[in-house]
């Protein structure tokens, strides 16, 4: 967002946020960031900046988490081209992308409780 407020870059369009997770959206929102539930389980934040404003170059700037990377690799690779139609491989990556927010919430509390304490 600095680079936007200085004019570094400039938005081809409004950023995105896409979840499952309804917490996300609320999280997202309170960023005023715009927020798509995604049925396939995809999180991600999207950016399109372009170096002008009148430039015709979009860079695409795809914002995760680790884990939700590791989730996005797993999927791709069964999910991509065409969607894969093994009932137990959806239901599996469905589960993966819960033990995914809920390991990147895990982190979250872990480094919140280490600052809280000074780092000891």
């Amino acid at each position: 967002m600095e680079k936007v407020s200085s004019k570094d870059w400039y938005f081809a369009e409004t950023p995105k946020a896409y979840t499952w997770d309804p917490e996300s959206v609320t999280f997202f929102k309170g960023f005023d960031i715009d927020c798509q539930q995604k049925e396939s389980y995809y999180t991600s934040v999207h950016y399109l900046v372009k170096p002008k404003e009148e430039s015709n170059i979009i860079c695409e700037i795809q914002v995760r988490t680790l884990f939700e990377e590791i989730w996005g690799e797993i999927d791709h690779t069964i999910n991509y081209p065409h969607p894969t139609t093994s009932v137990s491989c959806r239901e599996q990556i469905r589960v993966l992308s819960k033990l995914v927010s809920t390991g990147t919430r895990l982190a979250d509390s872990i480094f919140r409780s280490y600052n809280e304490h000074g780092n000891e």
